[in-house]
């Protein structure tokens, strides 16, 4: 009984979030209560840059607009360099997945985390369309120490609006969206610099297909 009435609250929650935006996550919720400052300002997609949009998809889910919630190629990779090398599995967490996870559960990371991770993303994608889910994704995701959402990072690192983001400044921005506490968006050091020059690169000659995002 109890599990049926969670599921239920779940999914009335995740069908509200399509068309109302989420207050806040379960990572800036934790980040509140530990007392940390939490910057977040949300902003429609219209009003995000394509550069951005573009970088990030390629980073972070190339197979965005060709899957509907979990990549299990990728994932099955995840998982045996897990088994290899001990620990819970890391990488081939696409866009829902990721979105699942800042939005309501904890970061740690590990097998159940996982196996609740993935049916919350197929529950999302199913009920959200795709612009829904990257725009939500963009608005929750940690860009910085403290700071969430897309256009609370263009402040931060660049003193921009979102929409106003250009190739390199998205490039070093999905470069530094994997581990956002070490690796500086604003004033990237080497590592950082390289990996957003490659990105770049990466976006000129094989970008992401974004048909499921922007219509022709």
């Amino acid at each position: 009984m109890f599990f049926a009435i969670a599921v239920g609250v779940v999914l009335a929650v995740v069908l509200l979030f399509r068309f109302i935006n989420p207050p806040t996550s379960s990572l800036m919720t934790a980040n509140a209560l530990s007392g940390r400052t939490v910057q977040h300002e949300w902003v429609s997609l219209e009003n995000i840059s394509p550069h951005l949009v573009r970088a990030v998809v390629t980073s972070e889910d190339a197979r965005f607009c060709r899957h509907w919630g979990v990549d299990w190629g990728e994932l099955e990779d995840a998982m045996e360099r897990a088994e290899k090398r001990g620990g819970g599995p890391r990488g081939a967490s696409t866009i829902p997945m990721q979105t699942a996870k800042n939005l309501f559960l904890w970061q740690r990371r590990s097998y159940l985390r996982k196996a609740i991770e993935i049916p919350l993303a197929y529950v999302m994608s199913a009920l959200w369309p795709k612009r829904r889910m990257l725009e939500i994704y963009l608005n929750i995701a940690e860009w910085a120490p403290g700071v969430f959402g897309i256009q609370a990072a263009a402040r931060h690192h660049f003193n921009i609006a979102a929409a106003g983001l250009d190739p390199r400044q998205s490039a070093q921005l999905a470069a530094a969206l994997p581990n956002p506490h070490v690796r500086n968006a604003g004033k990237p050091g080497p590592k950082t610099r390289a990996l957003a020059r490659r990105m770049e690169t990466r976006v000129k000659r094989a970008p992401a297909p974004l048909d499921c995002i922007y219509r022709e």
